[in-house]
């Protein structure tokens, strides 16, 4: 018995000197955390615009999968909330409009604003909408509200025919500033993604936010220009009211739409601060990321 015992053990002494002499000649790879910020830069995110658009082909196809009018919702909202204003404020209430037909003016708010509102809602919930998504697979976060925001580009860009044929009927002049539409637009998307990605973040702990947004949107709504102009601010709370980025934003597409003459100062702030909140979303949205998988 104790022959075979000594026997196992230079066995096993042998086997454990075998393997301490065993030597690996491929390469060794070290895993590190990802530089900050690396998984939003635009080079980043580049590598994945196959799955950035497969992603927002899908937003579209299941938000108009078994609607009866499809993507004409996109423009029946608003159209009717169009009409809704047009009967009450500018017909009963004679709410100005800078002398603009009032359907237009208004078509032109309720554009710009359907689109900042759905595209912050839709952002906001994307990350606990694709849990399972991002707890099985690696991909930069971001992609997912940016792919929300991307649909309701295409949202966008439909009313925005709408709105064309609008002014041509009622007869609405239009200048060469119109060129300048692109520049507006890329401007409202970009406040769109800083409030999505950073109700995105916080909506990933705090499930309070899902329930919050669309009553502070709709809030919020009646804080900006949709459905009046600036002039009925009292003078001296205008800088107050200026802060809201969206004035500015609403004030240059106008400007570049009817022809009127720019508020720089009111454009420079709305610049500053949409910029301002997004770094600062970018701060939080890359220092939360880490813990999305294990939260959501």
């Amino acid at each position: 018995m104790s022959t075979s015992a000594t026997s196992l053990d230079l066995e096993t002494a042998h086997s454990e000197k075998s393997v301490s002499e065993v030597t690996f000649d491929g390469p060794v790879i070290t895993i590190e955390a990802e530089n900050s910020f690396q998984a939003l830069s635009p080079s980043h995110l580049w590598q994945y615009r196959e799955l950035l658009y497969f992603l927002t082909w899908r937003e579209l196809k299941v938000r108009y999968k078994q609607a009866v009018l499809g993507i004409a919702w996109v423009v029946v909202q608003p159209l009717m909330m169009t009409l809704t204003f047009t009967v009450v404020l500018g017909n009963l209430a004679r709410v100005p409009s800078d002398g603009i037909p009032y359907p237009v003016f208004a078509y032109s708010g309720f554009m710009i604003w359907s689109f900042l509102s759905a595209a912050i809602l839709n952002a906001g919930t994307s990350l606990v909408g694709n849990a399972p998504l991002i707890t099985k697979v690696y991909f930069p976060r971001l992609i997912l509200p940016v792919a929300s925001i991307a649909a309701r580009l295409v949202d966008l860009g439909v009313s925005f025919a709408i709105f064309l044929a609008l002014l041509a009927y009622f007869r609405t002049g239009i200048t060469l500033k119109i060129l300048a539409v692109p520049l507006v637009i890329f401007l409202v998307t970009l406040l769109a993604l800083a409030v999505g990605m950073w109700v995105a973040a916080l909506n990933v702990k705090y499930r309070d936010v899902t329930l919050a947004l669309p009553v502070l949107i709709q809030i919020s709504m009646f804080l900006s220009p949709v459905v009046y102009p600036p002039s009925l601010i009292p003078s001296q709370w205008r800088w107050l009211y200026s802060l809201n980025p969206v004035v500015g934003i609403l004030g240059a597409f106008r400007s570049v739409i009817f022809g009127l003459p720019f508020n720089w100062p009111q454009i420079l702030v709305s610049v500053v601060i949409t910029l301002s909140l997004l770094v600062y979303a970018a701060f939080v949205f890359d220092n939360r990321e880490r813990t999305f998988a294990d939260i959501v």
